[in-house]
């Protein structure tokens, strides 16, 4: 297994030529900031939305009622999550035959580190205040997402130096700087 990026386009009229090339790049920053942080595994979602989506997520996990630029959802940090799955996940693809992996065996989910979600509209504004382009912000967003992911946070001003000076040295690596 590797280190992989699925998304989702939940805007309407979904995605175009233009997001290929976003998740080409979110792949790339995905694979520096991995390496960077040794996670050499696992899979994680990108949900692309808008201000009205993010801020119904925030509102329902956050008890913030207003859109944010970015949500994350770790699967691996704290305690495990309530995951609900069924006994069709008992068996491999093949049918019959036992999981040769007791671990995937008892949680089908364990390659999962987590989702991002990513206000494509906030990331449109903020790219524009800031003076930088769209796939700086857009890249940004996605490390800070996958940093917490993997168990960073800022809840105070040493946290968040380390967390966005690793962001920096991904998106500068990625040639996004300001």
């Amino acid at each position: 297994m590797t280190l992989s990026l699925e998304w989702i386009d939940e805007r309407e009229g979904g995605a175009g030529e233009r997001e290929e090339k976003w998740m080409d790049l979110l792949e790339k920053l995905l694979l520096i900031a991995g390496e960077k942080e040794e996670v050499e595994d696992g899979i994680v979602t990108l949900t692309l939305t808008d201000d009205e989506g993010i801020r119904e997520l925030n509102r329902q996990y956050r008890g913030l009622d207003k859109p944010t630029d970015v949500l994350s959802f770790s699967l691996i940090e704290g305690e495990e999550p309530d995951i609900q799955y069924n006994d069709e996940y008992e068996a491999s693809e093949e049918g019959d035959e036992e999981w040769k992996d007791e671990e995937k065996a008892a949680n089908p989910f364990s390659d999962l580190l987590g989702d991002i979600v990513i206000s494509v509209p906030r990331a449109e504004a903020q790219a524009e205040d800031y003076g930088h382009s769209f796939e700086r912000e857009l890249g940004f967003l996605f490390v800070h997402g996958f940093l917490h992911l993997i168990g960073y946070d800022h809840g105070d001003e040493e946290q968040e130096r380390e967390m966005f000076a690793k962001q920096e040295e991904v998106l500068k690596e990625a040639g996004l700087t300001r």
